[in-house]
């Protein structure tokens, strides 16, 4: 009989203990950061106290405690606190694979993708179907305008790293015509590589051009940078060289990109070059670009 009351109670205090340790887990602060987007569009940044299948409590580093529901909220990720400098988050690049138009070695992971708009016409998205390779399209739909032919033009990519953020290879296509229009085929073949990381690099590429049924004589070089100068901006330049029979032409670019919540804002100068013009020549460029898609992180 003692034995039994003995396991009785052994069996009570193994209970509780679990009770308590269960309750515990549940109810207790959980030490990472993380970033809350609700649906109005407001963002937070802190952590999780407590939730249920209802609410979460949430200690904002700016409003202190506060309730939302999770009806309410549109993302929430936890925060990579090596990309925490001088108590300011860095947000990801929107548009890692690109310059302003170029783009470089590193390649759309499986899921993701973008859409960029430049001012208003120019209209184009690209999507990882693997790791490895993506595909895209564009249009400038001017058959908006008094029935005007449009450009199209699908942009297939592969990707191949070499050392992981540190040098990858791409290889891909711009292959276009113009709707409704005969023989008008356009396009470019080219090969790229990029040194660097996805926030700071400078990538190199050499492309053959086609249009009007020739191929390009001699190849077009391309020269790009980004450099990441704080939470939410880039500087950006890109640079072509082409040959152009006995003329050369350059075309430079200048600006920079803006992180504006998760979208990204580019924003410079296009400055053509060639011993044939007589004047100097700026062309702003103004574009957009949306991420969507499930944003992941690839193996290493």
């Amino acid at each position: 009989m003692k034995a039994k009351i003995k396991w009785f109670f052994l069996f009570q205090i193994i209970v509780i203990f679990f009770t308590i340790s269960y309750s515990y887990a549940q109810n207790k602060t959980d030490s990472l950061n993380y970033y809350i987007e609700t649906n109005d569009g407001n963002t937070y940044k802190g952590q999780i106290l407590s939730q249920d299948s209802v609410k979460i409590l949430f200690k904002s580093d700016n409003l202190g405690e506060i309730r939302i529901l999770k009806t309410n909220i549109k993302k929430i990720v936890s925060i990579d606190e090596g990309k925490i400098k001088e108590g300011k988050y860095w947000f990801d690049n929107p548009q890692a694979t690109r310059y302003f138009f170029s783009p470089n070695g590193y390649g759309l992971l499986s899921g993701e993708g973008y859409y960029q708009n430049v001012w208003v016409l120019v209209n184009s998205f690209a999507v990882g179907i693997t790791d490895n390779f993506s595909i895209g399209a564009g249009l400038v739909p001017l058959f908006l305008f008094a029935g005007t032919s449009s450009p199209v033009w699908i942009t297939p990519k592969f990707s191949i790293p070499v050392s992981s953020d540190k040098v990858e290879f791409g290889v891909g296509a711009m292959i276009g015509t113009v709707l409704v229009e005969e023989e008008t085929g356009f396009g470019i073949l080219y090969g790229i590589s990029t040194f660097g990381s996805k926030d700071n690099n400078v990538s190199i590429g050499l492309g053959y051009g086609y249009a009007g049924g020739e191929w390009a004589n001699s190849p077009m070089i391309n020269i790009n940078a980004m450099l990441r100068t704080g939470a939410r901006g880039y500087f950006i330049t890109e640079n072509y060289f082409i040959q152009a029979g006995e003329t050369t032409v350059t075309i430079l670019s200048f600006g920079g990109r803006q992180i504006i919540k998760s979208a990204g804002l580019d924003y410079g100068l296009l400055i053509p070059l060639s011993s044939e013009m007589n004047e100097f020549i700026a062309i702003p460029w103004l574009g957009i670009t949306i991420p969507f898609g499930n944003k992941k992180t690839k193996k290493k």
